[in-house]
């Protein structure tokens, strides 16, 4: 009887441990999604009331993209959404996910603010060949 009590309690925590981390996953992609909307696509750091218990914080950071032969024409930015929460055993638990993030496109030269390549007029005496 000791034995099936055991099985029962750990099957018991299992389950709220399993919906405790289904609830911060949901609460770190509802983060995630907010980027763009109600949170802007900046450099920063950003952090809400608790939730339920759950704490969350967003953190977006330039993405550097490493030695590429060539330069892109728009800003990358990985976003990290961390939440926490205080498990039934007092043991502190956090879920984390990232994403990349495409922004604005960046003011190289050559093209415009928007990504477009600039339309240049051709001088005196020069033809489109």
């Amino acid at each position: 009887m000791g034995i099936l009590i055991q099985i029962f309690s750990r099957a018991l925590s299992t389950t709220a441990l399993s919906r405790d981390y289904s609830r911060a996953a949901t609460l770190a992609q509802a983060r995630l999604n907010d980027v763009g909307i109600d949170i802007p696509l900046e450099t920063g750091s950003y952090s809400g009331e608790p939730e339920d218990g759950f704490s969350w914080q967003l953190t977006i950071a330039p993405y550097t993209r490493g030695d590429l032969a060539w330069e892109p024409s728009f800003d990358a930015f990985l976003v990290t959404s961390v939440v926490s929460w205080q498990a039934g055993s007092g043991t502190l638990r956090r879920i984390s996910l990232s994403t990349l993030r495409i922004g604005e496109p960046s003011a190289l030269p050559g093209l415009t603010p928007e990504g477009e390549p600039e339309r240049k007029s051709l001088g005196p005496g020069m033809k489109k060949g």
